[in-house]
């Protein structure tokens, strides 16, 4: 178990011993006491940890809130508490032993670079769907805040112990793929003086000219002998597969992978809609009105039911959904966790009413809605491509920032508020920058354990910590043990961007603690402490680094 949940689990229970010797006494009534959640105070002047346990045990024991937190003051036994402050109406201060950060940093250097991965859990299984683009042209930038925040958080969850597969949904049926096909051919009859009329729905894109060039390129005027509806189906087959293969040709350049590709049109071709049409009608939850079927999503708390498969038979786009849905469930997956853009906000009860009809509880699906992006160059807003003249590109976004950059800008914010990416702020070389900021300090504490080599410098090995007492130590020792604890809440919460912010504190405190505190030339048992502190700093910073699919440099 990684120390920081020991010394809150300890503390924790201390206090409950403590309640419950309190009852027993007769100082508080008996009663059911709640959970006890520790955090650490928003102010170093308030210790370690604090709760406001006491106001919330007080109304169901019956008593004042300072009365029972005087009894627990007057109760507690902690080896690891210094001492116990209460702030009124009831708050619970906690401070503990210097002894037990040294005892962290030791515990944390001993894992090295292995900090922050937490012991495997058991009993759950999670899909998370993500990005899933229509394959009828390239990534925009929203689409790149959904791949780079559902790689980030996969990779958290597993970094938390849980047990995860990433999957990408391919929506290679319906009427998009159509007029995939139907651009791809006006484009072609185009490019050889055949005259036509474009697609009303169809795609303007440059790519759409690019996939028509590449087809006459290799087989000439071959199709124009075909019948227009084999035609169709020729450059539908031909157009798909070259878009799948560049979105992930172009996923893959940003760091994002799936363990597998789901094919809608498998859906269609299998009959498992057809299985989950009647799955439902047999449980009462779909029923015909005016030629269609619907399904009775307002038992579910949607604001009206909803049509699944359309008056000539055909299924809507939620029937494929719904299926969908099943087939994961029927994979084994026991959580599914999908990535979402605002415009699908609506979307989200239907899907659940859906998944609760089959018979799923409804807190097996996870919707993640995922706020727009708005790109900013010398302050001004950013809303065509000066390439092409359209949406900018995640690859032409790429281009001009980097990977690195276009990562942690994209995961820095919550998805609950927009985004806006500040272009000229990602390519600066300054610590106003928040990815340069932190790359620079880990590749500053490679730099000095590449001069510590050069002196023969002892890097390794037992090291008195108790030595290191300055209060910028100490901060960044207490920031280092509360890792562990911030990947298991962020997990939990779905918050990769903590992750983010979590490295760009840990990199303002190390900072802070290089120009207050020499590392190389003072004395040796005070020099390897420190040199520990800071291995330790390098290896943290590292993993939060990777977590998020971002590269840690040893030189910049």
């Amino acid at each position: 178990r990684i120390l920081r949940l020991d010394i809150k689990e300890k503390l924790a229970a201390a206090i409950k011993a403590a309640c419950e010797r309190a009852i027993s006494d007769g100082t508080v009534p008996a009663g059911a006491l709640p959970a006890i959640q520790l955090d650490p105070p928003p102010q170093k002047s308030f210790g370690d940890f604090a709760t406001n346990f006491a106001m919330q045990a007080a109304k169901g024991l019956r008593c004042n809130p300072r009365v029972l937190a005087l009894a627990i003051e007057k109760n507690i036994d902690c080896p690891l508490l210094d001492k116990m402050e209460i702030v009124n109406p009831g708050f619970m201060n906690f401070f503990l032993k210097k002894d037990w950060l040294y005892e962290s940093l030791a515990r944390i250097a001993a894992q090295g670079e292995n900090y922050g991965n937490l012991p495997k859990k058991s009993g759950e299984y999670i899909q998370v769907e993500f990005v899933s683009a229509n394959p009828t042209g390239p990534l925009h930038i929203g689409h790149g805040r959904g791949a780079a925040v559902g790689s980030a958080l996969v990779s958290l969850l597993r970094t938390a112990g849980y047990e995860v597969a990433a999957e990408y949904y391919i929506n290679d049926a319906g009427n998009q793929i159509n007029n995939l096909a139907a651009s791809v051919n006006a484009r072609y009859l185009e490019l050889l003086k055949v005259p036509c009329d474009f697609p009303e729905d169809g795609y303007h894109g440059a790519d759409i000219i690019a996939t028509a060039e590449r087809i006459v390129k290799a087989g000439g005027d071959k199709y124009l002998g075909m019948s227009t509806k084999d035609r169709l189906a020729a450059f539908r087959e031909i157009a798909l597969k070259e878009k799948i293969a560049i979105l992930r040709e172009d996923l893959e350049a940003f760091r994002v992978r799936f363990d597998n590709w789901f094919s809608e049109q498998t859906l269609h071709d299998g009959g498992a809609i057809e299985k989950c049409c009647a799955d439902l009608t047999g449980r009462g939850y779909l029923y015909e009105k005016d030629g269609a079927k619907w399904l009775r999503s307002t038992l579910f708390g949607d604001d009206k039911d909803r049509v699944v498969i359309r008056e000539n038979g055909a299924p809507t786009y939620l029937a494929a959904d719904i299926a969908y849905h099943e087939n994961k469930f029927s994979r084994g997956f026991t959580r599914l966790i999908n990535l979402w853009g605002a415009d699908h906000h609506g979307y989200i009860k239907r899907m659940k009413a859906a998944c609760e009809a089959l018979g799923h509880a409804g807190g097996r699906l996870e919707v993640l809605v995922l706020q727009m992006v708005s790109l900013f160059r010398d302050g001004e807003l950013v809303k065509m491509s000066k390439r092409t003249g359209q949406s900018v590109t995640l690859n032409e976004l790429v281009e001009e920032v980097g990977t690195d950059a276009a990562r942690f800008f994209f995961i820095m914010r919550s998805i609950d508020s927009q985004l806006d990416f500040d272009i000229n702020l990602a390519i600066e070389k300054a610590p106003e920058n928040p990815v340069y900021y932190i790359q620079y300090a880990h590749a500053r504490i490679c730099s000095v354990f590449r001069q510590a080599a050069e002196v023969g410098a002892v890097s390794g090995g037992a090291a008195d910590l108790s030595l290191l007492r300055e209060e910028c130590e100490l901060d960044l020792i207490k920031k280092l043990d509360a890792y562990a604890g911030e990947v298991e809440s962020a997990a939990k919460d779905r918050a990769p961007h903590r992750i983010a912010r979590y490295a760009h504190e840990l990199t303002g405190l190390f900072h802070s603690f290089y120009q207050q505190c020499r590392i190389l030339g003072v004395e040796e048992n005070m020099q390897t402490a420190r040199l520990t502190l800071a291995r330790a700093v390098r290896d943290c910073l590292r993993h939060a680094l990777e977590l998020l699919g971002i590269s840690a440099p040893e030189y910049m």
